[in-house]
């Protein structure tokens, strides 16, 4: 029997592995889904990203594999697996990928 990746609330998970790189392609899987906020792991293939925007809730990113590029009202950073960084609500935000990377995206919205 296939082992179901969904974590439950009394199982430890390893982030990393709910989601696999795919050629070409961004893949996500959200993890929790609640009114005040949401947590969803992705995994970016080299060369993908998530073109320029804002959200309207703050928001944290931690670096489950690989480096992002990730840029915060026009600044640019490096984060590193095992690194994490805040983006604040309203405030223009972008994630490249130079190279492969997977990374936990935790919005609280309230």
């Amino acid at each position: 029997m296939a082992e179901d990746k969904n974590p439950t609330l009394s199982q430890a998970a390893n982030l990393a592995e709910l989601v696999s790189y795919q050629e070409g392609s961004v893949v996500s899987r959200e993890v929790i889904k609640r009114s005040a906020g949401t947590v969803t792991v992705f995994a970016f293939d080299a060369g993908q990203g998530l073109s320029e925007h804002t959200a309207p809730f703050d928001a944290m990113v931690y670096i489950l594999d690989g480096e992002a590029e990730i840029t915060i009202d026009k600044k640019s950073l490096k984060v590193k697996a095992g690194e994490a960084i805040t983006m604040p609500a309203n405030v223009p935000h972008a994630l490249h990928a130079a190279v492969q990377f997977k990374m936990a995206l935790i919005m609280i919205k309230n």
